[in-house]
């Protein structure tokens, strides 16, 4: 089992127009395909818990009682139902 900090080698295929355009930023920041990976990977899972935490946030309301019944926040259809049918 891997510790954290533990480098593991692996093997991975890439299209060659990417791995030519990583190549250039290599040379352009004096960097490594590897770092450059890396970098990336930890962008994308930041990128992903930002979307989790996200999708959970709670709104605030003001006034008594919350929502009507049969509206909810995430569902636009049911709110514009109900507004429909007070008018």
């Amino acid at each position: 089992m891997l510790n954290r900090g533990d480098l593991m080698r692996t093997t991975i295929r890439l299209d060659d127009a990417l791995l030519d355009e990583a190549g250039r930023a290599d040379a352009e920041h004096g960097t490594t395909p590897t770092a450059i990976i890396e970098e990336s990977l930890r962008e994308r899972s930041a990128l992903r818990r930002a979307a989790t935490h996200a999708r959970y946030t709670r709104l605030p309301t003001t006034g008594e009682g919350g929502t009507l019944p049969g509206v909810g926040l995430d569902d636009s259809a049911s709110l514009l139902d109900v507004m429909d049918d007070r008018r």
